[in-house]
């Protein structure tokens, strides 16, 4: 009987603390919010609706870990689909944790559960997620020199501060702030934002004031900005109407060394049954310009981007929508660089790191489309209010590393970031590890190919073809693959293999084209300061064809990236290739066709099984060519000592276990020194080598054989020698490969 009642009890206290959780939950106090809820689940786990209360309440408290930990809870026991968001929403804290791999296999998962209506957010989303994940796992390998730190504790505070405007040696910028708090609790009944002015003396922040604005009991305002004159101050008001917030752009005028009481801006700027906020004021196309953010009528989806001229202080002229910029979701904070004639705004649409990014779109007679402004500025956390000041750039974060009292990333801080200048008159001297780094870092690239391209049907081991010609038919293909390689399935599974294959182009053959965009453009840049580099480039086959004819396949796909990088910018690189390049720059290329070697055993190689063999995924991913390494060549003072080879592959074919073979190189001293070979590394005593000499004298050629015993092995093997110079770091590599029977 006691036992009874306690439960009796229990249950009517979680009924109580469940209903206050929910009313917070809807009045957005996401705090008191989250601590009942997670009370109520320690005393009763079972009910999936709360874990989602809950989840959600982490998620709009900015609670990522957490929140993602809930939402797997929920993928894993969700068997009735009654929350078919919460594998988007998974992602999505996966990428705001950075958490870019995982991430982008749920958004892929996503992607298919969501596929039966293509138009629905989140299929759409899951989708553009894909994307940006592909793309965040290629820039967080990007390095800047932007130095990036936290304005002092003086205007940052553990709560949240964002935004900034100088004016008149005073810095602007608007807190959440409260009287009294703990443990972010807030105790003070009015806990609303308001704009701050601190005062700047010697560079330093000295002082901290609240700006003198009336405002209503509940009212928050904000994102203040001055008019071109100074004699206008523009600002947002917000106050809940029911459980949202309304907001509207006020105006206040100077009078004295005082502010008029705010108005309300009129309905061109301030459309009835709308949000209107984040004002900014700006010379543009040479007319003083009004930029804000609105959801009004003809707003592409959440809250848009628009601008009014502003004639005499008080006319508006027709309110236009930045459409270039403009996406289904949240684009705000916009600010209007007038020197570099650029729209900053973040978004969370895009390619962005995850949350809002910083984007930017050049102005050139139209905007341009959006470009992520990249890190440090941009993180997995949200980034805001972008603008800047000469030199020095300035926004709002709440990554890791703000202050804060309990979640590491519940609120913003306002960081600013700056580049050391570096003399014109300067060198610029870049270690070889520092080069090798940043190179690196991008590697490796790997593109794809169609079937038995380039050059169909041929054994010729060299191409005309350029990469990018062979990628732009390739893509062209997506349909055809899609179709092909759903042949005779159902409709479910139909729409499953058409989804598997559009995610393979997007994942694999277009990003291949953009870690090759951006390899080229540092290694040109290494390039033009006279580096010289030897590239090792891999090739690969689906095993459809012979040993032999594959090879040469692999040869001709590496010749189209050659071919590639000879024809890009007019043959910006070909003097570096051709090793005559006037700063001494050079690039030697390395060539591994590996054939189809190294393919998956399990890929089809049946002729008559073309949606396997040809159209498949498991195929498809066979067919490439890889970037592989890079590596820096020494230069001495009495010249470049260099050993090359018109053929550092030799394929053995198909070969008997018990057939000894032979096999026969020819290198070449390309320096005007002579070369001594100081020894040459065998790594496996499978093999034997003979050499006709070991001085080598400038242009000579001589012969290396090389004796493969075969007996311990069987398949696919590759196998190689290392030919080392004396006074190099550098070593010539000779490969074998073959089929063992």
């Amino acid at each position: 009987m006691l036992c009874a009642s306690f439960s009796a009890f229990a249950q009517q206290d979680i009924k109580g603390m469940l209903k206050f959780a929910d009313e917070q939950f809807q009045k957005a106090d996401y705090y008191n919010a989250i601590k009942t809820y997670e009370e109520v689940i320690s005393l009763d786990s079972s009910e999936l609706q709360i874990h989602w209360n809950y989840a959600e309440s982490l998620r709009f408290y900015k609670d990522y870990e957490k929140a993602e930990k809930e939402y797997k809870y929920i993928q894993l026991y969700d068997s009735l689909q009654l929350f078919p968001n919460s594998l988007l929403y998974l992602g999505l804290m996966q990428k705001q944790n950075g958490k870019y791999d995982d991430a982008l296999e749920t958004f892929k998962n996503a992607k298919k559960k969501y596929t039966k209506d293509r138009k629905s957010y989140p299929y759409v989303k899951s989708k553009q997620e894909i994307e940006s994940c592909l793309w965040a796992k290629s820039e967080i390998k990007n390095s800047s020199s932007l130095n990036i730190e936290q304005l002092v504790p003086k205007i940052n505070s553990t709560n949240s501060e964002f935004g900034g405007v100088f004016h008149q040696n005073h810095f602007y910028f608007t807190s959440l702030r409260a009287d009294s708090f703990k443990l972010e609790e807030v105790y003070d009944p009015i806990y609303t934002t308001s704009i701050y002015k601190s005062e700047i003396k010697a560079n330093n922040f000295v002082s901290v004031d609240t700006l003198s604005l009336k405002k209503q009991k509940k009212e928050n305002i904000g994102n203040g900005s001055f008019s071109l004159d100074g004699k206008r101050f523009y600002y947002s008001s917000c106050e809940p109407n029911n459980s949202i917030y309304q907001c509207v752009i006020m105006i206040s005028k100077k009078i004295g060394d005082n502010w008029s009481t705010g108005d309300t801006l009129g309905e061109i700027i301030n459309a009835p049954n709308s949000n209107t906020t984040m004002p900014q004021i700006t010379l543009f196309e040479n007319e003083e310009t009004l930029f804000f953010v609105s959801d009004r009528e003809g707003t592409k989806g959440g809250l848009d981007i628009w601008y009014s001229t502003i004639k005499n202080g008080n006319q508006y002229g027709k309110v236009r929508a930045v459409k270039a910029v403009n996406s289904i979701e949240n684009d705000v904070t916009p600010w209007y660089d007038t020197v570099k004639k650029r729209l900053y705004f973040s978004s969370t649409w895009y390619e962005n790191l995850g949350g809002f990014d910083v984007f930017y779109s050049n102005f050139d007679g139209q905007f341009q489309k959006p470009l992520n402004a990249g890190k440090p500025i941009n993180n997995a956390a949200n980034d805001l209010y972008y603008f800047a000041v000469r030199d020095t750039l300035y926004f709002s974060s709440n990554r890791i590393g703000v202050y804060h009292t309990s979640v590491p990333t519940c609120c913003s801080d306002i960081f600013r970031g700056f580049i050391k200048p570096i003399p014109t008159d300067s060198i610029i001297i870049n270690t070889e590890n520092e080069t090798l780094t940043q190179l690196m870092n991008r590697l490796p690239v790997t593109l794809y190919f169609h079937n038995d391209i380039p050059n169909p049907k041929s054994i010729a081991t060299n191409t005309s073809d350029n990469y990018i010609d062979t990628y732009r038919d390739y893509s062209l293909m997506l349909d055809k693959y899609k179709q092909e390689y759903s042949l005779g399935l159902n409709y479910e599974l139909a729409e499953e293999a058409k989804e598997d294959i559009s995610d393979f182009f997007l994942q694999y053959i277009e990003q291949g084209v953009k870690d090759l965009e951006q390899f080229r453009d540092l290694l040109l840049i290494e390039l033009k300061k006279g580096k010289q580099f030897n590239l090792y480039i891999k090739g690969f086959a689906s095993p459809l064809a012979k040993s032999d004819y594959n090879v040469n396949l692999t040869k001709r796909r590496i010749g189209s990236l050659i071919n590639y990088l000879n024809e890009y910018e007019n043959g910006v690189f070909k003097p570096y290739i051709d090793g005559n390049a006037k700063n001494g720059g050079k690039l030697v290329f390395n060539e591994i066709p590996f054939g189809e070697n190294v393919a998956n055993k399990l890929t089809s190689d049946n002729p008559n099984d073309k949606k396997n063999s040809i159209y498949s995924r498991a195929a498809a991913i066979e067919r490439k060519i890889e970037i592989q390494s890079i590596e820096i060549i020494e230069k001495k003072e009495e010249g470049l000592l260099t050993l090359t080879t018109k053929n550092q592959l030799n394929n053995l074919g198909t070969i008997k276990q018990y057939e000894i073979i032979e096999t026969f190189y020819t290198i070449t001293n390309t320096s005007n020194q002579l070369i001594e070979i100081e020894n040459i590394e065998i790594p496996c005593d499978c093999n034997q080598v003979e050499i006709d000499k070991k001085t080598i004298n400038p242009s000579e050629t001589i012969n290396v054989k090389l004796v493969f015993d075969p007996s311990n092995y069987s398949g696919e093997v590759v196998k190689s020698i290392y030919i080392k110079v004396k006074n190099q770091k550098e070593k010539l590599r000779l490969i074998i490969t073959g089929t063992i029977q």
